[in-house]
């Protein structure tokens, strides 16, 4: 029993982490979280799932319209950052890239990296969505 709720938080975190990496996802969260688990491993598969999607959830909920609108509307610096990490949603900026905070919502910020804009969560860096 005990190995077989291994395998199930092991599946569910795998499961859950691969979503986190994706540009947006359909279910996130607690709901998507238990979702997957229930598959995978009924009631306690359903309770874990939950507790790890309710986690990694909060950090991938793709920002308001009105946000990702503002950043693209921003006009492009005139000194462009190109860093040699992979920009990923769910991973944080590295620290050398400067982020600007958008006025209208302080839960996010914004910078453009690599020829791309990227919206993150000021308080952690990472990166919530990237804008092509």
């Amino acid at each position: 029993m005990q190995m077989k709720l291994i395998a199930i938080v092991a599946t569910s975190l795998g499961l859950l982490t691969g979503g986190a990496q994706a540009q947006s996802s359909t279910v996130t969260g607690a709901a998507g979280g238990a979702a997957t688990g229930a598959v995978i491993g009924g009631p306690v598969g359903a309770a874990v799932g939950g507790v790890t999607g309710a986690i990694v959830g909060t950090a991938i909920d793709p920002p308001p319209q009105k946000v990702v609108t503002y950043v693209q509307q921003q006009p492009l610096p005139s000194d462009e950052v190109v860093v040699k990490e992979k920009i990923v949603v769910g991973e944080p900026l590295p620290t050398s890239v400067v982020v600007t905070p958008i006025p209208e919502d302080t839960h996010y910020a914004y910078a453009v990296v690599n020829h791309q804009r990227v919206i993150v969560q000021p308080s952690s860096r990472k990166v919530v969505r990237v804008i092509d």
